[in-house]
C-alpha cells in the first residue's frame, strides 16, 4: 500500500498558497465589466457596455477612468475611441462620440460592432495626461 501523506501535504500547501495569492490580488471588476491598465500604467480603464453583454450592431459604453496610484477618478480628459477588429484588419465606419460625464466617467455613443468576433476599443486619452488603452470585447 502506498503512503499518500506527502501528496496530501503538497496538495494542501498548494491550495493554501493559491488562496493567499487570491487574497492579495486587486479586486476583480464586476461581472460584465472589462478592465485594463493603460499603456503607461498610470490609468485603470473599466468598460461597461449597454446592452450587456454587447451585441452585434450599435452599442453604448461607459468608460470609467481612474488613477492606478490612488484609485481617484480621472476627469478633464479628451477621449477618442476607435473600435478595431485586428483579425480582419479593419475598424468600424462609424466613429463613436465620447462625452465626459464626471467622476471619471466617459459615455461612448454609436459604438458600431457590426460583425461577430474579437473587437479592441483603441482608446486615446489627451489633456493633462497622454495615454492609451485597449480594452477588448467579444461579440457573438
Amino acid at each position: 500500500m502506498r503512503d499518500n501523506a506527502p501528496t496530501a501535504r503538497l496538495a494542501s500547501g498548494l491550495v493554501l498558497a493559491l488562496s493567499c495569492a487570491a487574497c492579495s490580488s486587486p479586486a476583480a471588476p464586476p461581472s460584465g465589466v472589462v478592465a485594463v491598465t493603460s499603456a503607461s500604467g498610470a490609468l485603470r480603464v473599466e468598460v461597461r457596455t449597454s446592452p450587456q453583454p454587447p451585441v452585434r450592431g450599435t452599442n453604448g459604453a461607459e468608460l470609467t477612468v481612474t488613477n492606478v496610484a490612488d484609485g481617484t477618478p480621472r476627469d478633464g480628459l479628451t477621449v477618442a475611441v476607435v473600435p478595431w477588429m485586428a483579425a480582419m484588419n479593419h475598424g468600424s465606419s462609424t466613429i463613436p462620440t465620447v462625452t465626459a460625464a464626471g467622476g471619471g466617467r466617459y459615455e461612448v455613443a454609436d459604438l458600431d460592432l457590426f460583425m461577430p468576433g474579437h473587437w479592441v476599443l483603441r482608446a486615446d486619452f489627451s489633456g493633462p495626461v497622454q495615454d492609451h488603452a485597449e480594452p477588448a470585447l467579444d461579440i457573438p
